[in-house]
């Protein structure tokens, strides 16, 4: 008998009839060395597998992916040189697109994907699980902080799958993607989880995908090390951000916003009256022109769903594709982040006030339906005095007009001498996207107003 190290054995099979105690439904094994130690370079088929059909096996292979919708994210539509409009991203991208298709065909070391939201890592990572699931290769592909709250899940009693058995699963799955690392909650407990994983992949060179929105050294010296070493891992930047030149505070996504730009904004709606879409046409005309030259205020003023806050995101966007800092404000936020605050560190509200009044440019979006207590008017009334008193470059949106709102913000923002006021009559860009659905039921999707 041999008794080497590199000698393989059959992993032990079920009884007829039995869940495999080894795949646990996955349908594929490690082999085990003669040493009694899993072979954790390849994988084989159980017995459920093998007497599986193939469509039988697709879809186990399916669900242990833990893909979910991301089954759509193919490489087949993902654009090969990326969506942002600038040259030398896209030409990273497209160097990256045929990296991962490489790393798709044979999946060996780490491939690690840096880059803001919404630049594309996501989508990449998941195609390459797509493409080896289409092959009939199992990979594994959790949110790092969806992993997390898992974790602490299966300590429950009533658990379908144990803790031991999870963190099992994830540590030794054939490929493994963990997408947004860094997104998670920083713990002592969720580090150590994370650096168990990373750890143990590491050691036995597991093929693994990590997307992060975070640069590396902030992720710790342990993690950082690990991910980028040279003799393991291929460290891509996927889309360079400017973290330093947008600040943003208030429950819009930043994703969300990257996409309200003036290319993404419909200025001319089917089922609007004249009125209305003249109002919205010279909206769009003022913002694009507030874009190339910030000089003075542009409140722009009308009801939900009008475009206000669409426009106010695309002068953002315009801005920091030239590089240029912003600072986007979803005022009702600022507010309950500036009151969280309070009870901690009265230092670090003083130290956002300073930023938000001396911001080169500063957007409020949403002014008005704040809560109107003492405290939250005079934090606001200092930011709004200030930058009227400097001249400095603000926009604001609002669904109140201007004699709904307190004198002394309206008086300032009214200033001809210093604001362009706009009053958007469009109704809710929903309503307008209704009608048109009902009359012309195939027509392509129409770009939306916020």
């Amino acid at each position: 008998m041999d008794t080497s190290l590199d000698a393989e054995v059959a992993p032990e099979e079920p009884l007829p009839g039995e869940k495999c105690p080894l795949c646990r439904g996955a349908g594929f094994v490690y082999p085990l060395l003669a040493s009694g130690r899993p072979d954790f370079s390849r994988v084989v088929a159980c017995r459920c597998a093998q007497e599986a059909s193939g469509r039988e096996l697709s879809a186990r292979l399916e669900r242990y992916s833990n893909l979910g919708n991301l089954t759509r994210l193919t490489f087949d539509n993902l654009i090969p040189r990326g969506r942002s409009g600038e040259a030398s991203n896209q030409e990273r991208f497209a160097a990256i697109y045929q990296a991962a298709k490489a790393f798709a065909q044979n999946p060996e070391g780490w491939l690690v994907l840096c880059g803001p939201s919404g630049c594309g890592k996501t989508h990449l990572a998941a195609a390459i699980a797509n493409h080896r699931l289409g092959g009939g290769h199992p990979a594994l592909f959790v949110v790092v902080p969806d992993l997390l709250d898992h974790l602490r899940s299966t300590f429950s009693p009533s658990s379908e799958l144990p803790y031991d058995d999870f963190f099992e699963q994830v540590r030794e799955a054939p490929l493994l993607v963990l997408d947004d690392l860094g997104a998670q909650a920083s713990t002592p407990w969720a580090q150590e989880k994370l650096f168990q994983i990373i750890n143990h992949r590491f050691n036995c060179q597991l093929p693994t995908i990590v997307t992060t929105g975070t640069s590396l050294e902030e992720l710790g010296e342990r993690l950082c090390t690990r991910l980028t070493d040279p003799s393991l891992c291929r460290v891509y930047v996927v889309e360079e951000s400017r973290p330093s030149i947008l600040e943003h505070i208030g429950s819009l996504g930043l994703e969300l916003l990257s996409n309200m730009t003036f290319e993404h904004f419909d200025s001319k709606g089917l089922h609007l009256t004249p009125g209305q879409r003249e109002t919205l046409q010279m909206a769009y005309r003022l913002a694009r022109q507030f874009a190339e030259s910030p000089e003075g205020w542009l409140v722009l003023l009308g009801p939900n769903g009008c475009g206000k806050t669409h426009l106010a995101a695309a002068i953002a966007n315009h801005r920091l594709r030239g590089g240029q800092p912003v600072f986007f404000v979803v005022v009702p936020d600022l507010l309950d982040d500036l009151r969280s605050d309070l009870a901690f560190d009265s230092r670090s509200i003083y130290e956002r006030l300073e930023r938000l009044k001396t911001a080169p440019l500063l957007l409020l979006d949403d002014f008005g339906t704040q809560a109107s207590t003492p405290w939250a008017q005079e934090k606001l009334y200092q930011i709004i005095n200030y930058r009227y008193n400097a001249r400095l470059p603000t926009v604001i949106t609002s669904v109140f007009s201007l004699d709904e709102i307190e004198a002394r913000f309206s008086s300032r923002m009214g200033d001809c001498r210093l604001s362009t006021v706009i009053g958007i009559e469009a109704p809710d860009y929903r309503i307008d996207r209704k009608l048109s659905e009902r009359a012309e039921p195939r027509r392509r999707p129409r770009k939306g107003r916020y």
